[in-house]
């Protein structure tokens, strides 16, 4: 069950409908959700009916609600993995819980069923070290402590403000590599969690995280899409894309990010060969990507989130849009996000 001193009034849990029913999955994590409110996001591209099952403080958004809210003639693809950020957008905790709809919970080396609420936000509620790295992992967790020889003026750590969790079963490869290795499965549990250097990138994963809306909400966003972008994970790098904004942000605004615990077990989806023809494309981008993130500035007159996205717009637009057409258009996402962002924050009512 999840810990009693989270607020289930700061929490919404948020989930891509990519299955037409729910119901195998929600029934898996009826006791970690159940006190929680869950907002629903239908793929609009779903055929028929959505089913969810009955006994959760749920709402439901379909294409109807997207249209509604954003307009029919929107800029963003709220299709697929991407229709997750509408989510996003219309909550109004001060926590979000993002989890595929292919995970069910996992178990930890004690055969414990894993509370992905309660480490989620035990990770986020909990400081992060960002600028000198801790061999003992996170020193606030119950056994550790900061190791000698780290400073006392970092002990206090900074605000977390994503929290990036893990897979057991299927983990989060590329489709090359599950390609080359069809039949690896990741076993290992590994009970630890870790605060992300300062100017280390990382590919966040959008299968299982939490984040502090009201410090980077607007930050996470269905910006870079590819061409050929299909149903499958592995298929996409629109939480790629994300994840790299959000981590050099989070580097700028002097805020930290964390990975490890808590872990979801992943079930068997897709075909990677068949994926393989599709994602090769993001795969090849990846290698322009890297090297913009790593070398881009913000000014410091980008003091918020907003800000941040919307230079960070203007970077992708004159440094990677000559590269291909593609970033050109994430850029102009990318700011029209913040736009509609602050829109939808002033005119939405709580759901």
């Amino acid at each position: 069950m999840s810990d009693s001193s989270i607020n289930p009034s700061e929490v919404d849990i948020v989930i891509a409908a990519i299955n037409s029913d729910l119901t195998p999955f929600l029934n898996e994590w009826r006791p970690i959700f159940s006190p929680f409110h869950l907002i629903i996001v239908k793929d609009p591209d779903m055929d028929g009916e959505l089913h969810v099952p009955e006994g959760f403080n749920v709402d439901v958004f379909t294409k109807s609600d997207i249209n509604l809210m954003v307009g029919s003639s929107h800029s963003f693809l709220f299709s697929g993995y991407s229709c997750r950020y509408f989510g996003y957008l219309v909550s109004r905790k001060k926590y979000i819980i993002s989890i595929d709809d292919d995970c069910v919970p996992a178990k930890d080396n004690n055969g414990h069923i894993v509370d992905l609420v309660a480490q989620h936000i035990a990770n986020l509620k909990a400081p992060a070290t960002p600028f000198f790295f801790n061999t003992l992992y996170d020193p606030y967790r119950k056994g550790a402590d900061f190791v000698r020889g780290y400073p006392f003026s970092l002990r206090s750590g900074v605000t977390c403000a994503l929290s990036c969790g893990l897979w057991l079963n299927l983990a989060d490869y590329d489709a090359p590599t599950q390609a080359l290795k069809p039949e690896q499965r990741n076993s290992r549990y590994v009970d630890a969690v870790m605060t992300v250097p300062v100017r280390s990138l990382m590919p966040v994963s959008g299968i299982n995280i939490a984040f502090d809306r009201e410090v980077v909400g607007p930050t996470l966003f269905p910006a870079l899409r590819l061409s050929a972008e299909g149903k499958i994970r592995w298929e996409t790098v629109e939480d790629i894309w994300s994840g790299m904004c959000v981590k050099v942000i989070c580097d700028h605004l002097g805020i930290g990010v964390k990975t490890g615990i808590p872990y979801v077990w992943r079930k068997e989806r897709g075909d990677a060969i068949e994926s393989l023809k599709k994602e090769w494309e993001g795969v090849k981008l990846m290698e322009e990507v890297v090297p913009f993130f790593q070398s881009v500035r913000l000014p410091r007159s980008a003091a918020t989130a907003e800000d941040c996205v919307v230079d960070m717009a203007k970077a992708v637009k004159e440094q990677l849009g000559k590269v291909d057409p593609m970033f050109a258009r994430a850029g102009d996402a990318m700011a029209d996000w913040v736009k509609l962002w602050k829109s939808v924050g002033s005119s939405a009512p709580e759901v």
